[in-house]
């Protein structure tokens, strides 16, 4: 599929691999808006790159743990697009916790893990499944993690979040079919993000160690990937990996 006029809504744009996204979208002619939750400066180096390619950007302001924010930004993208033809689900939080540490990860922390990564990702989808439907070319693009594949992350309620949002992948791909398609990308390790930092060193030394390409996964090739998927038109419910080549998430 040709993307140039198409019109995508990044959500976490003002983020690392968010805005590699961004600014691959916008490099293949495809106007794009972003969310952020307080990171206002990520948010305008977004949308200048957007601009910068000669597309329409603009910056959404979002808390995905909030119902009446996702129904808000929903309405402001359809707003100001008139419609809408891809949305990435990138925006996520975590902390780092152990897993033996079963004390630390209390209640509070798993709500806003499960809230945000996972149930936020599918009111957003929902808001906007009808607009994506009417595009004739509707694209989900969800960003999970390894994490959700293998019992190793930043925590427990981080692998169940993206184990859960890999599922949903799956189950919004028979949903919205066979007007849109629903894809997924599980990176590993990215080196100099903040998802990075919040792991915990042991978890992010095992990652290098253990890839067999002697690096690990890069935003840029997120971004290529989210493309692809954009493009195809008989590829839905599919994950892929981006991480370095580790071998416990080689199936």
């Amino acid at each position: 599929m040709d993307l140039t006029g198409k019109r995508a809504f990044v959500t976490g744009g003002s983020g690392d691999i968010g805005g590699a996204i961004a600014r691959a979208l916008a490099g293949a002619g495809v106007d794009v808006a972003v969310s952020y939750v307080g990171n206002t400066d990520g948010a305008d180096r977004s949308i200048a790159a957007i601009r910068a390619c000669g597309r329409k950007g603009f910056a959404v302001r979002l808390d995905q743990r909030d119902p009446t924010s996702i129904a808000d930004a929903a309405e402001k993208v359809r707003g100001e697009f008139g419609g809408l033809d891809i949305l990435v689900n990138n925006a996520g939080w975590n902390i780092g916790i152990p897993f033996k540490d079963l004390e630390t990860l209390n209640e509070d922390i798993w709500d806003r893990v499960l809230e945000t990564n996972l149930r936020g990702p599918f009111l957003l989808s929902r808001a906007l499944a009808g607009s994506l439907r009417e595009s004739g070319s509707g694209r989900i693009i969800n960003i999970a993690s390894v994490g959700g594949l293998i019992p190793g992350s930043s925590s427990i309620a981080y692998s169940s979040s993206k184990a859960g949002l890999i599922h949903l992948t799956r189950c919004l791909a028979v949903a919205l079919a066979p007007d849109v398609t629903v894809n997924c990308i599980a990176p590993g390790l990215v080196e100099n993000t903040r998802m990075a930092r919040n792991l915990p060193e042991k978890q992010a030394n095992a990652a290098r160690r253990q890839a067999v390409l002697g690096k690990v996964g890069s935003a840029d090739d997120i971004a290529e990937q989210a493309l692809v998927f954009c493009r195809t038109e008989t590829i839905t419910g599919q994950l892929m990996v981006v991480d370095g080549g580790m071998p416990g998430c080689m199936h």
